[in-house]
């Protein structure tokens, strides 16, 4: 079974739902994936509507190649006879097991804590903390991590603790495993790079699978690495994109979440896609971020299933 979250006992889960979701009752997001068979809806819905529950939303995917089944569900949490951890063990042991799922069940009333990393490319911080202040994200934000100093003014003005941690060829290992710890010290949900020019070690990337959000300034799997805007150019292409994916300890090469391109021609100069490319790429952070945040992305392989 996919890891399970707790409340944090200062958090009031019924004040806190997100205010800008469709629904403005708390609710239970149930997301699951097993191998196809027939009568999966039916088993899981049959077990929602015996105990009272009222579904709002429903999603539901069959991958033909992999014969693996996914779905994602949203259900009233007033509508239960019990709470959260009874409806997870009670799951578990009428649908979860003799489905053979991987699943998880989140509340929408506690938010997500994200750890922002940034280096000297301000575009996606300043989009995403304004995206949170404007309450369309709706995040806690423990801290911003950078390797330069540069936005310290910026993001404590916002009232966000702002840590340096410095990384050099020298240092690497000791840098990344420092910024595990910050993660695992302000409990971190998600570890989101936003514009973080490092490679993070293989060992930080396998600590947190599925928790650590990159944006790439590529239309992936084309131009990774360094200076994708400057290979397109050399390659004269006619579109380029952004991706936003997953972490893994292959470079800019984990699930993706979320793309999109924008049309050049011969006339655009590397320094031209640079300034385009800016309005891609937080674009994209954003909407594959709150995919994310609403657990829309089911990660199978090296793949996601994204109920949008």
């Amino acid at each position: 079974m996919l890891q399970e979250r707790h409340a944090h006992p200062t958090q009031n889960p019924v004040a806190d739902y997100p205010a800008n979701h469709m629904h403005r009752e708390r609710f239970y997001t149930l997301t699951a994936s097993c191998p196809d068979q027939v009568g999966i809806i039916a088993r899981v819905s049959g077990f929602i509507a015996q105990n009272g529950g009222w579904i709002l939303e429903s999603s539901y995917h069959a991958d033909d190649l992999t014969g693996r089944y996914f779905m994602r569900m949203e259900i009233k949490a007033n509508s239960l006879p019990f709470l959260l951890a009874e409806f997870r063990e009670r799951f578990r042991v009428a649908v979860g097991e003799p489905l053979q799922m991987d699943w998880q069940i989140n509340d929408s009333a506690m938010k997500k804590r994200l750890v922002l990393l940034v280096s000297k490319q301000e575009h996606c911080l300043y989009d995403l903390l304004a995206r949170w202040q404007a309450k369309e994200l709706d995040i806690e934000i423990p801290c911003v991590i950078s390797n330069h100093e540069a936005f310290r003014g910026f993001v404590e003005w916002h009232g966000i603790p702002f840590l340096h941690v410095p990384v050099t060829a020298d240092n690497k290992n000791a840098a990344y495993a420092e910024i595990q710890r910050i993660f695992e010290d302000v409990r971190g949900d998600t570890m989101v790079l936003a514009r973080y020019m490092q490679i993070l070690s293989p060992e930080l990337c396998n600590a947190l699978p599925g928790k650590i959000i990159n944006i790439h300034h590529s239309f992936l799997p084309s131009f990774a690495g360094a200076k994708p805007y400057h290979q397109a150019y050399t390659r004269g292409v006619k579109l380029i994109g952004a991706t936003c994916h997953y972490v893994t300890s292959e470079l800019d090469a984990g699930p993706i979440i979320e793309q999109d391109v924008i049309r050049i021609d011969h006339s655009d100069s590397p320094d031209d896609m640079v300034r385009y490319g800016k309005d891609a790429e937080k674009t994209v952070l954003a909407r594959g971020l709150r995919y994310h945040l609403e657990d829309r992305v089911l990660v199978h392989g090296n793949k996601t299933v994204v109920f949008r």
